[in-house]
């Protein structure tokens, strides 16, 4: 199927180059033997007739070209292209002489009732003419499937090239800190120790319908703001059966910002840094405030979080800013230069993320 494909846009191509090039033949020899005394409107329908027959065996040539080609393409370019080059010339050499025949014919056709002189010299010149004639389209053809067959393997490059972009967004946004895991599951042990079985069961599928819903999404779609926090709902459930009395979210965002578009679960990994290196880094009550605002056709984003105070010469914790490279990085890839992201101490015992994309709406 995809070969026909290919022969059919092959030949409407070189039907159209065709036209073109007998067209340029047809005016080039009417000036031409208009130079030298030939009427070329009294010679005109001649030459006609003459250049569709020869089209004819153009059309042939160019079947011949194309079979040679699709048998030569899975070899390299240094074997394919002086082949197709080398079987021009012979064709063309081999069509020379109908050249000159059919071109005598019509003259002998069109002269009638007069006899038409047969002069073996003019003929040796007109095999010349149109060997050079069928060379010229046959290397035009040449060239015509050589850029079908890049534009092809541009196309499967591309391809490919987008799907390596979708795995590396999926594994980029797939990567879910195995420390949230480890926690949680360490919960619903504790609260089963307890006694507590509804808690630890509510846990379990608060989990199970976070791990469901971001593995069903595609990493590579676009989602509204409001559904991107809808989709944070699983995660805070499962941290507020742990922080309950310790966590505090606050959301600030105008009704307009609800409907702009934003890259699938792309909150996850700041909320849950700021969970990680927040709540959990800390013993007293911690806030994480989440704004979202529109300048001109711009989307600011920006999640806040309180954070243990800690002396200048303090280590970071292990694994700090892995998610949030992570985040960068599928920002770059998704948008390149029209993005930005940007995280740091905003001031002691504050922590700030921010992400700054294009105004979308859904």
């Amino acid at each position: 199927m995809e070969s026909e494909t290919r022969s059919c846009t092959v030949r409407k191509a070189a039907l159209r180059f065709g036209l073109v090039f007998w067209g340029g033949v047809l005016i080039f020899s009417s000036i031409l033997w208009g130079l030298v005394g030939t009427d070329p409107i009294e010679s005109a329908l001649g030459k006609v007739v003459h250049y569709v027959l020869c089209s004819l065996i153009t059309a042939g040539i160019s079947v011949l070209l194309f079979r040679l080609h699709e048998w030569s393409k899975v070899r390299s370019l240094d074997v394919s292209l002086p082949l197709l080059v080398l079987a021009s010339f012979l064709l063309s050499l081999a069509a020379a002489p109908l050249w000159a025949l059919l071109g005598y014919g019509v003259y002998a056709v069109f002269t009638w009732p007069q006899p038409a002189v047969f002069d073996w010299k003019d003929f040796s010149y007109d095999m010349v003419y149109g060997a050079a004639l069928f060379f010229g389209w046959s290397c035009l053809f040449t060239t015509l499937l050589f850029s079908f067959e890049i534009h092809e393997r541009e196309l499967a490059l591309a391809a490919v090239r987008e799907e390596a972009l979708a795995a590396q967004m999926r594994a980029l946004r797939y990567q879910v800190n195995p420390h949230f895991l480890f926690n949680t599951l360490n919960s619903v042990a504790g609260l089963i120790e307890e006694g507590d079985g509804a808690r630890a069961g509510k846990m379990v599928l608060s989990l199970s319908e976070f791990l469901r819903t971001t593995l069903s999404i595609d990493p590579m779609s676009d989602v509204p703001l409001a559904d991107e926090l809808a989709l944070q709902g699983g995660y805070l459930a499962i941290e507020r059966e742990r922080f309950s009395d310790r966590m505090a979210l606050s959301i600030d965002m105008p009704d307009e910002v609800r409907d702009a578009l934003v890259p699938s679960l792309i909150l996850q990994p700041l909320i849950e840094n700021a969970i990680k290196h927040g709540v959990n880094a800390t013993t007293g009550p911690v806030e994480i405030a989440l704004r979202a605002r529109r300048e001109a056709d711009r989307l600011h984003l920006v999640v806040e979080n309180d954070m243990p105070l800690e002396a200048p010469s303090a280590a970071k914790p292990p694994g700090m800013g892995v998610g949030l490279r992570n985040v960068a990085e599928r920002l770059r890839k998704r948008f390149a230069d029209e993005s930005g992201f940007s995280s740091g101490p905003v001031a002691p015992g504050r922590f700030r993320v921010s992400i700054d994309l294009p105004w979308r709406l859904a």
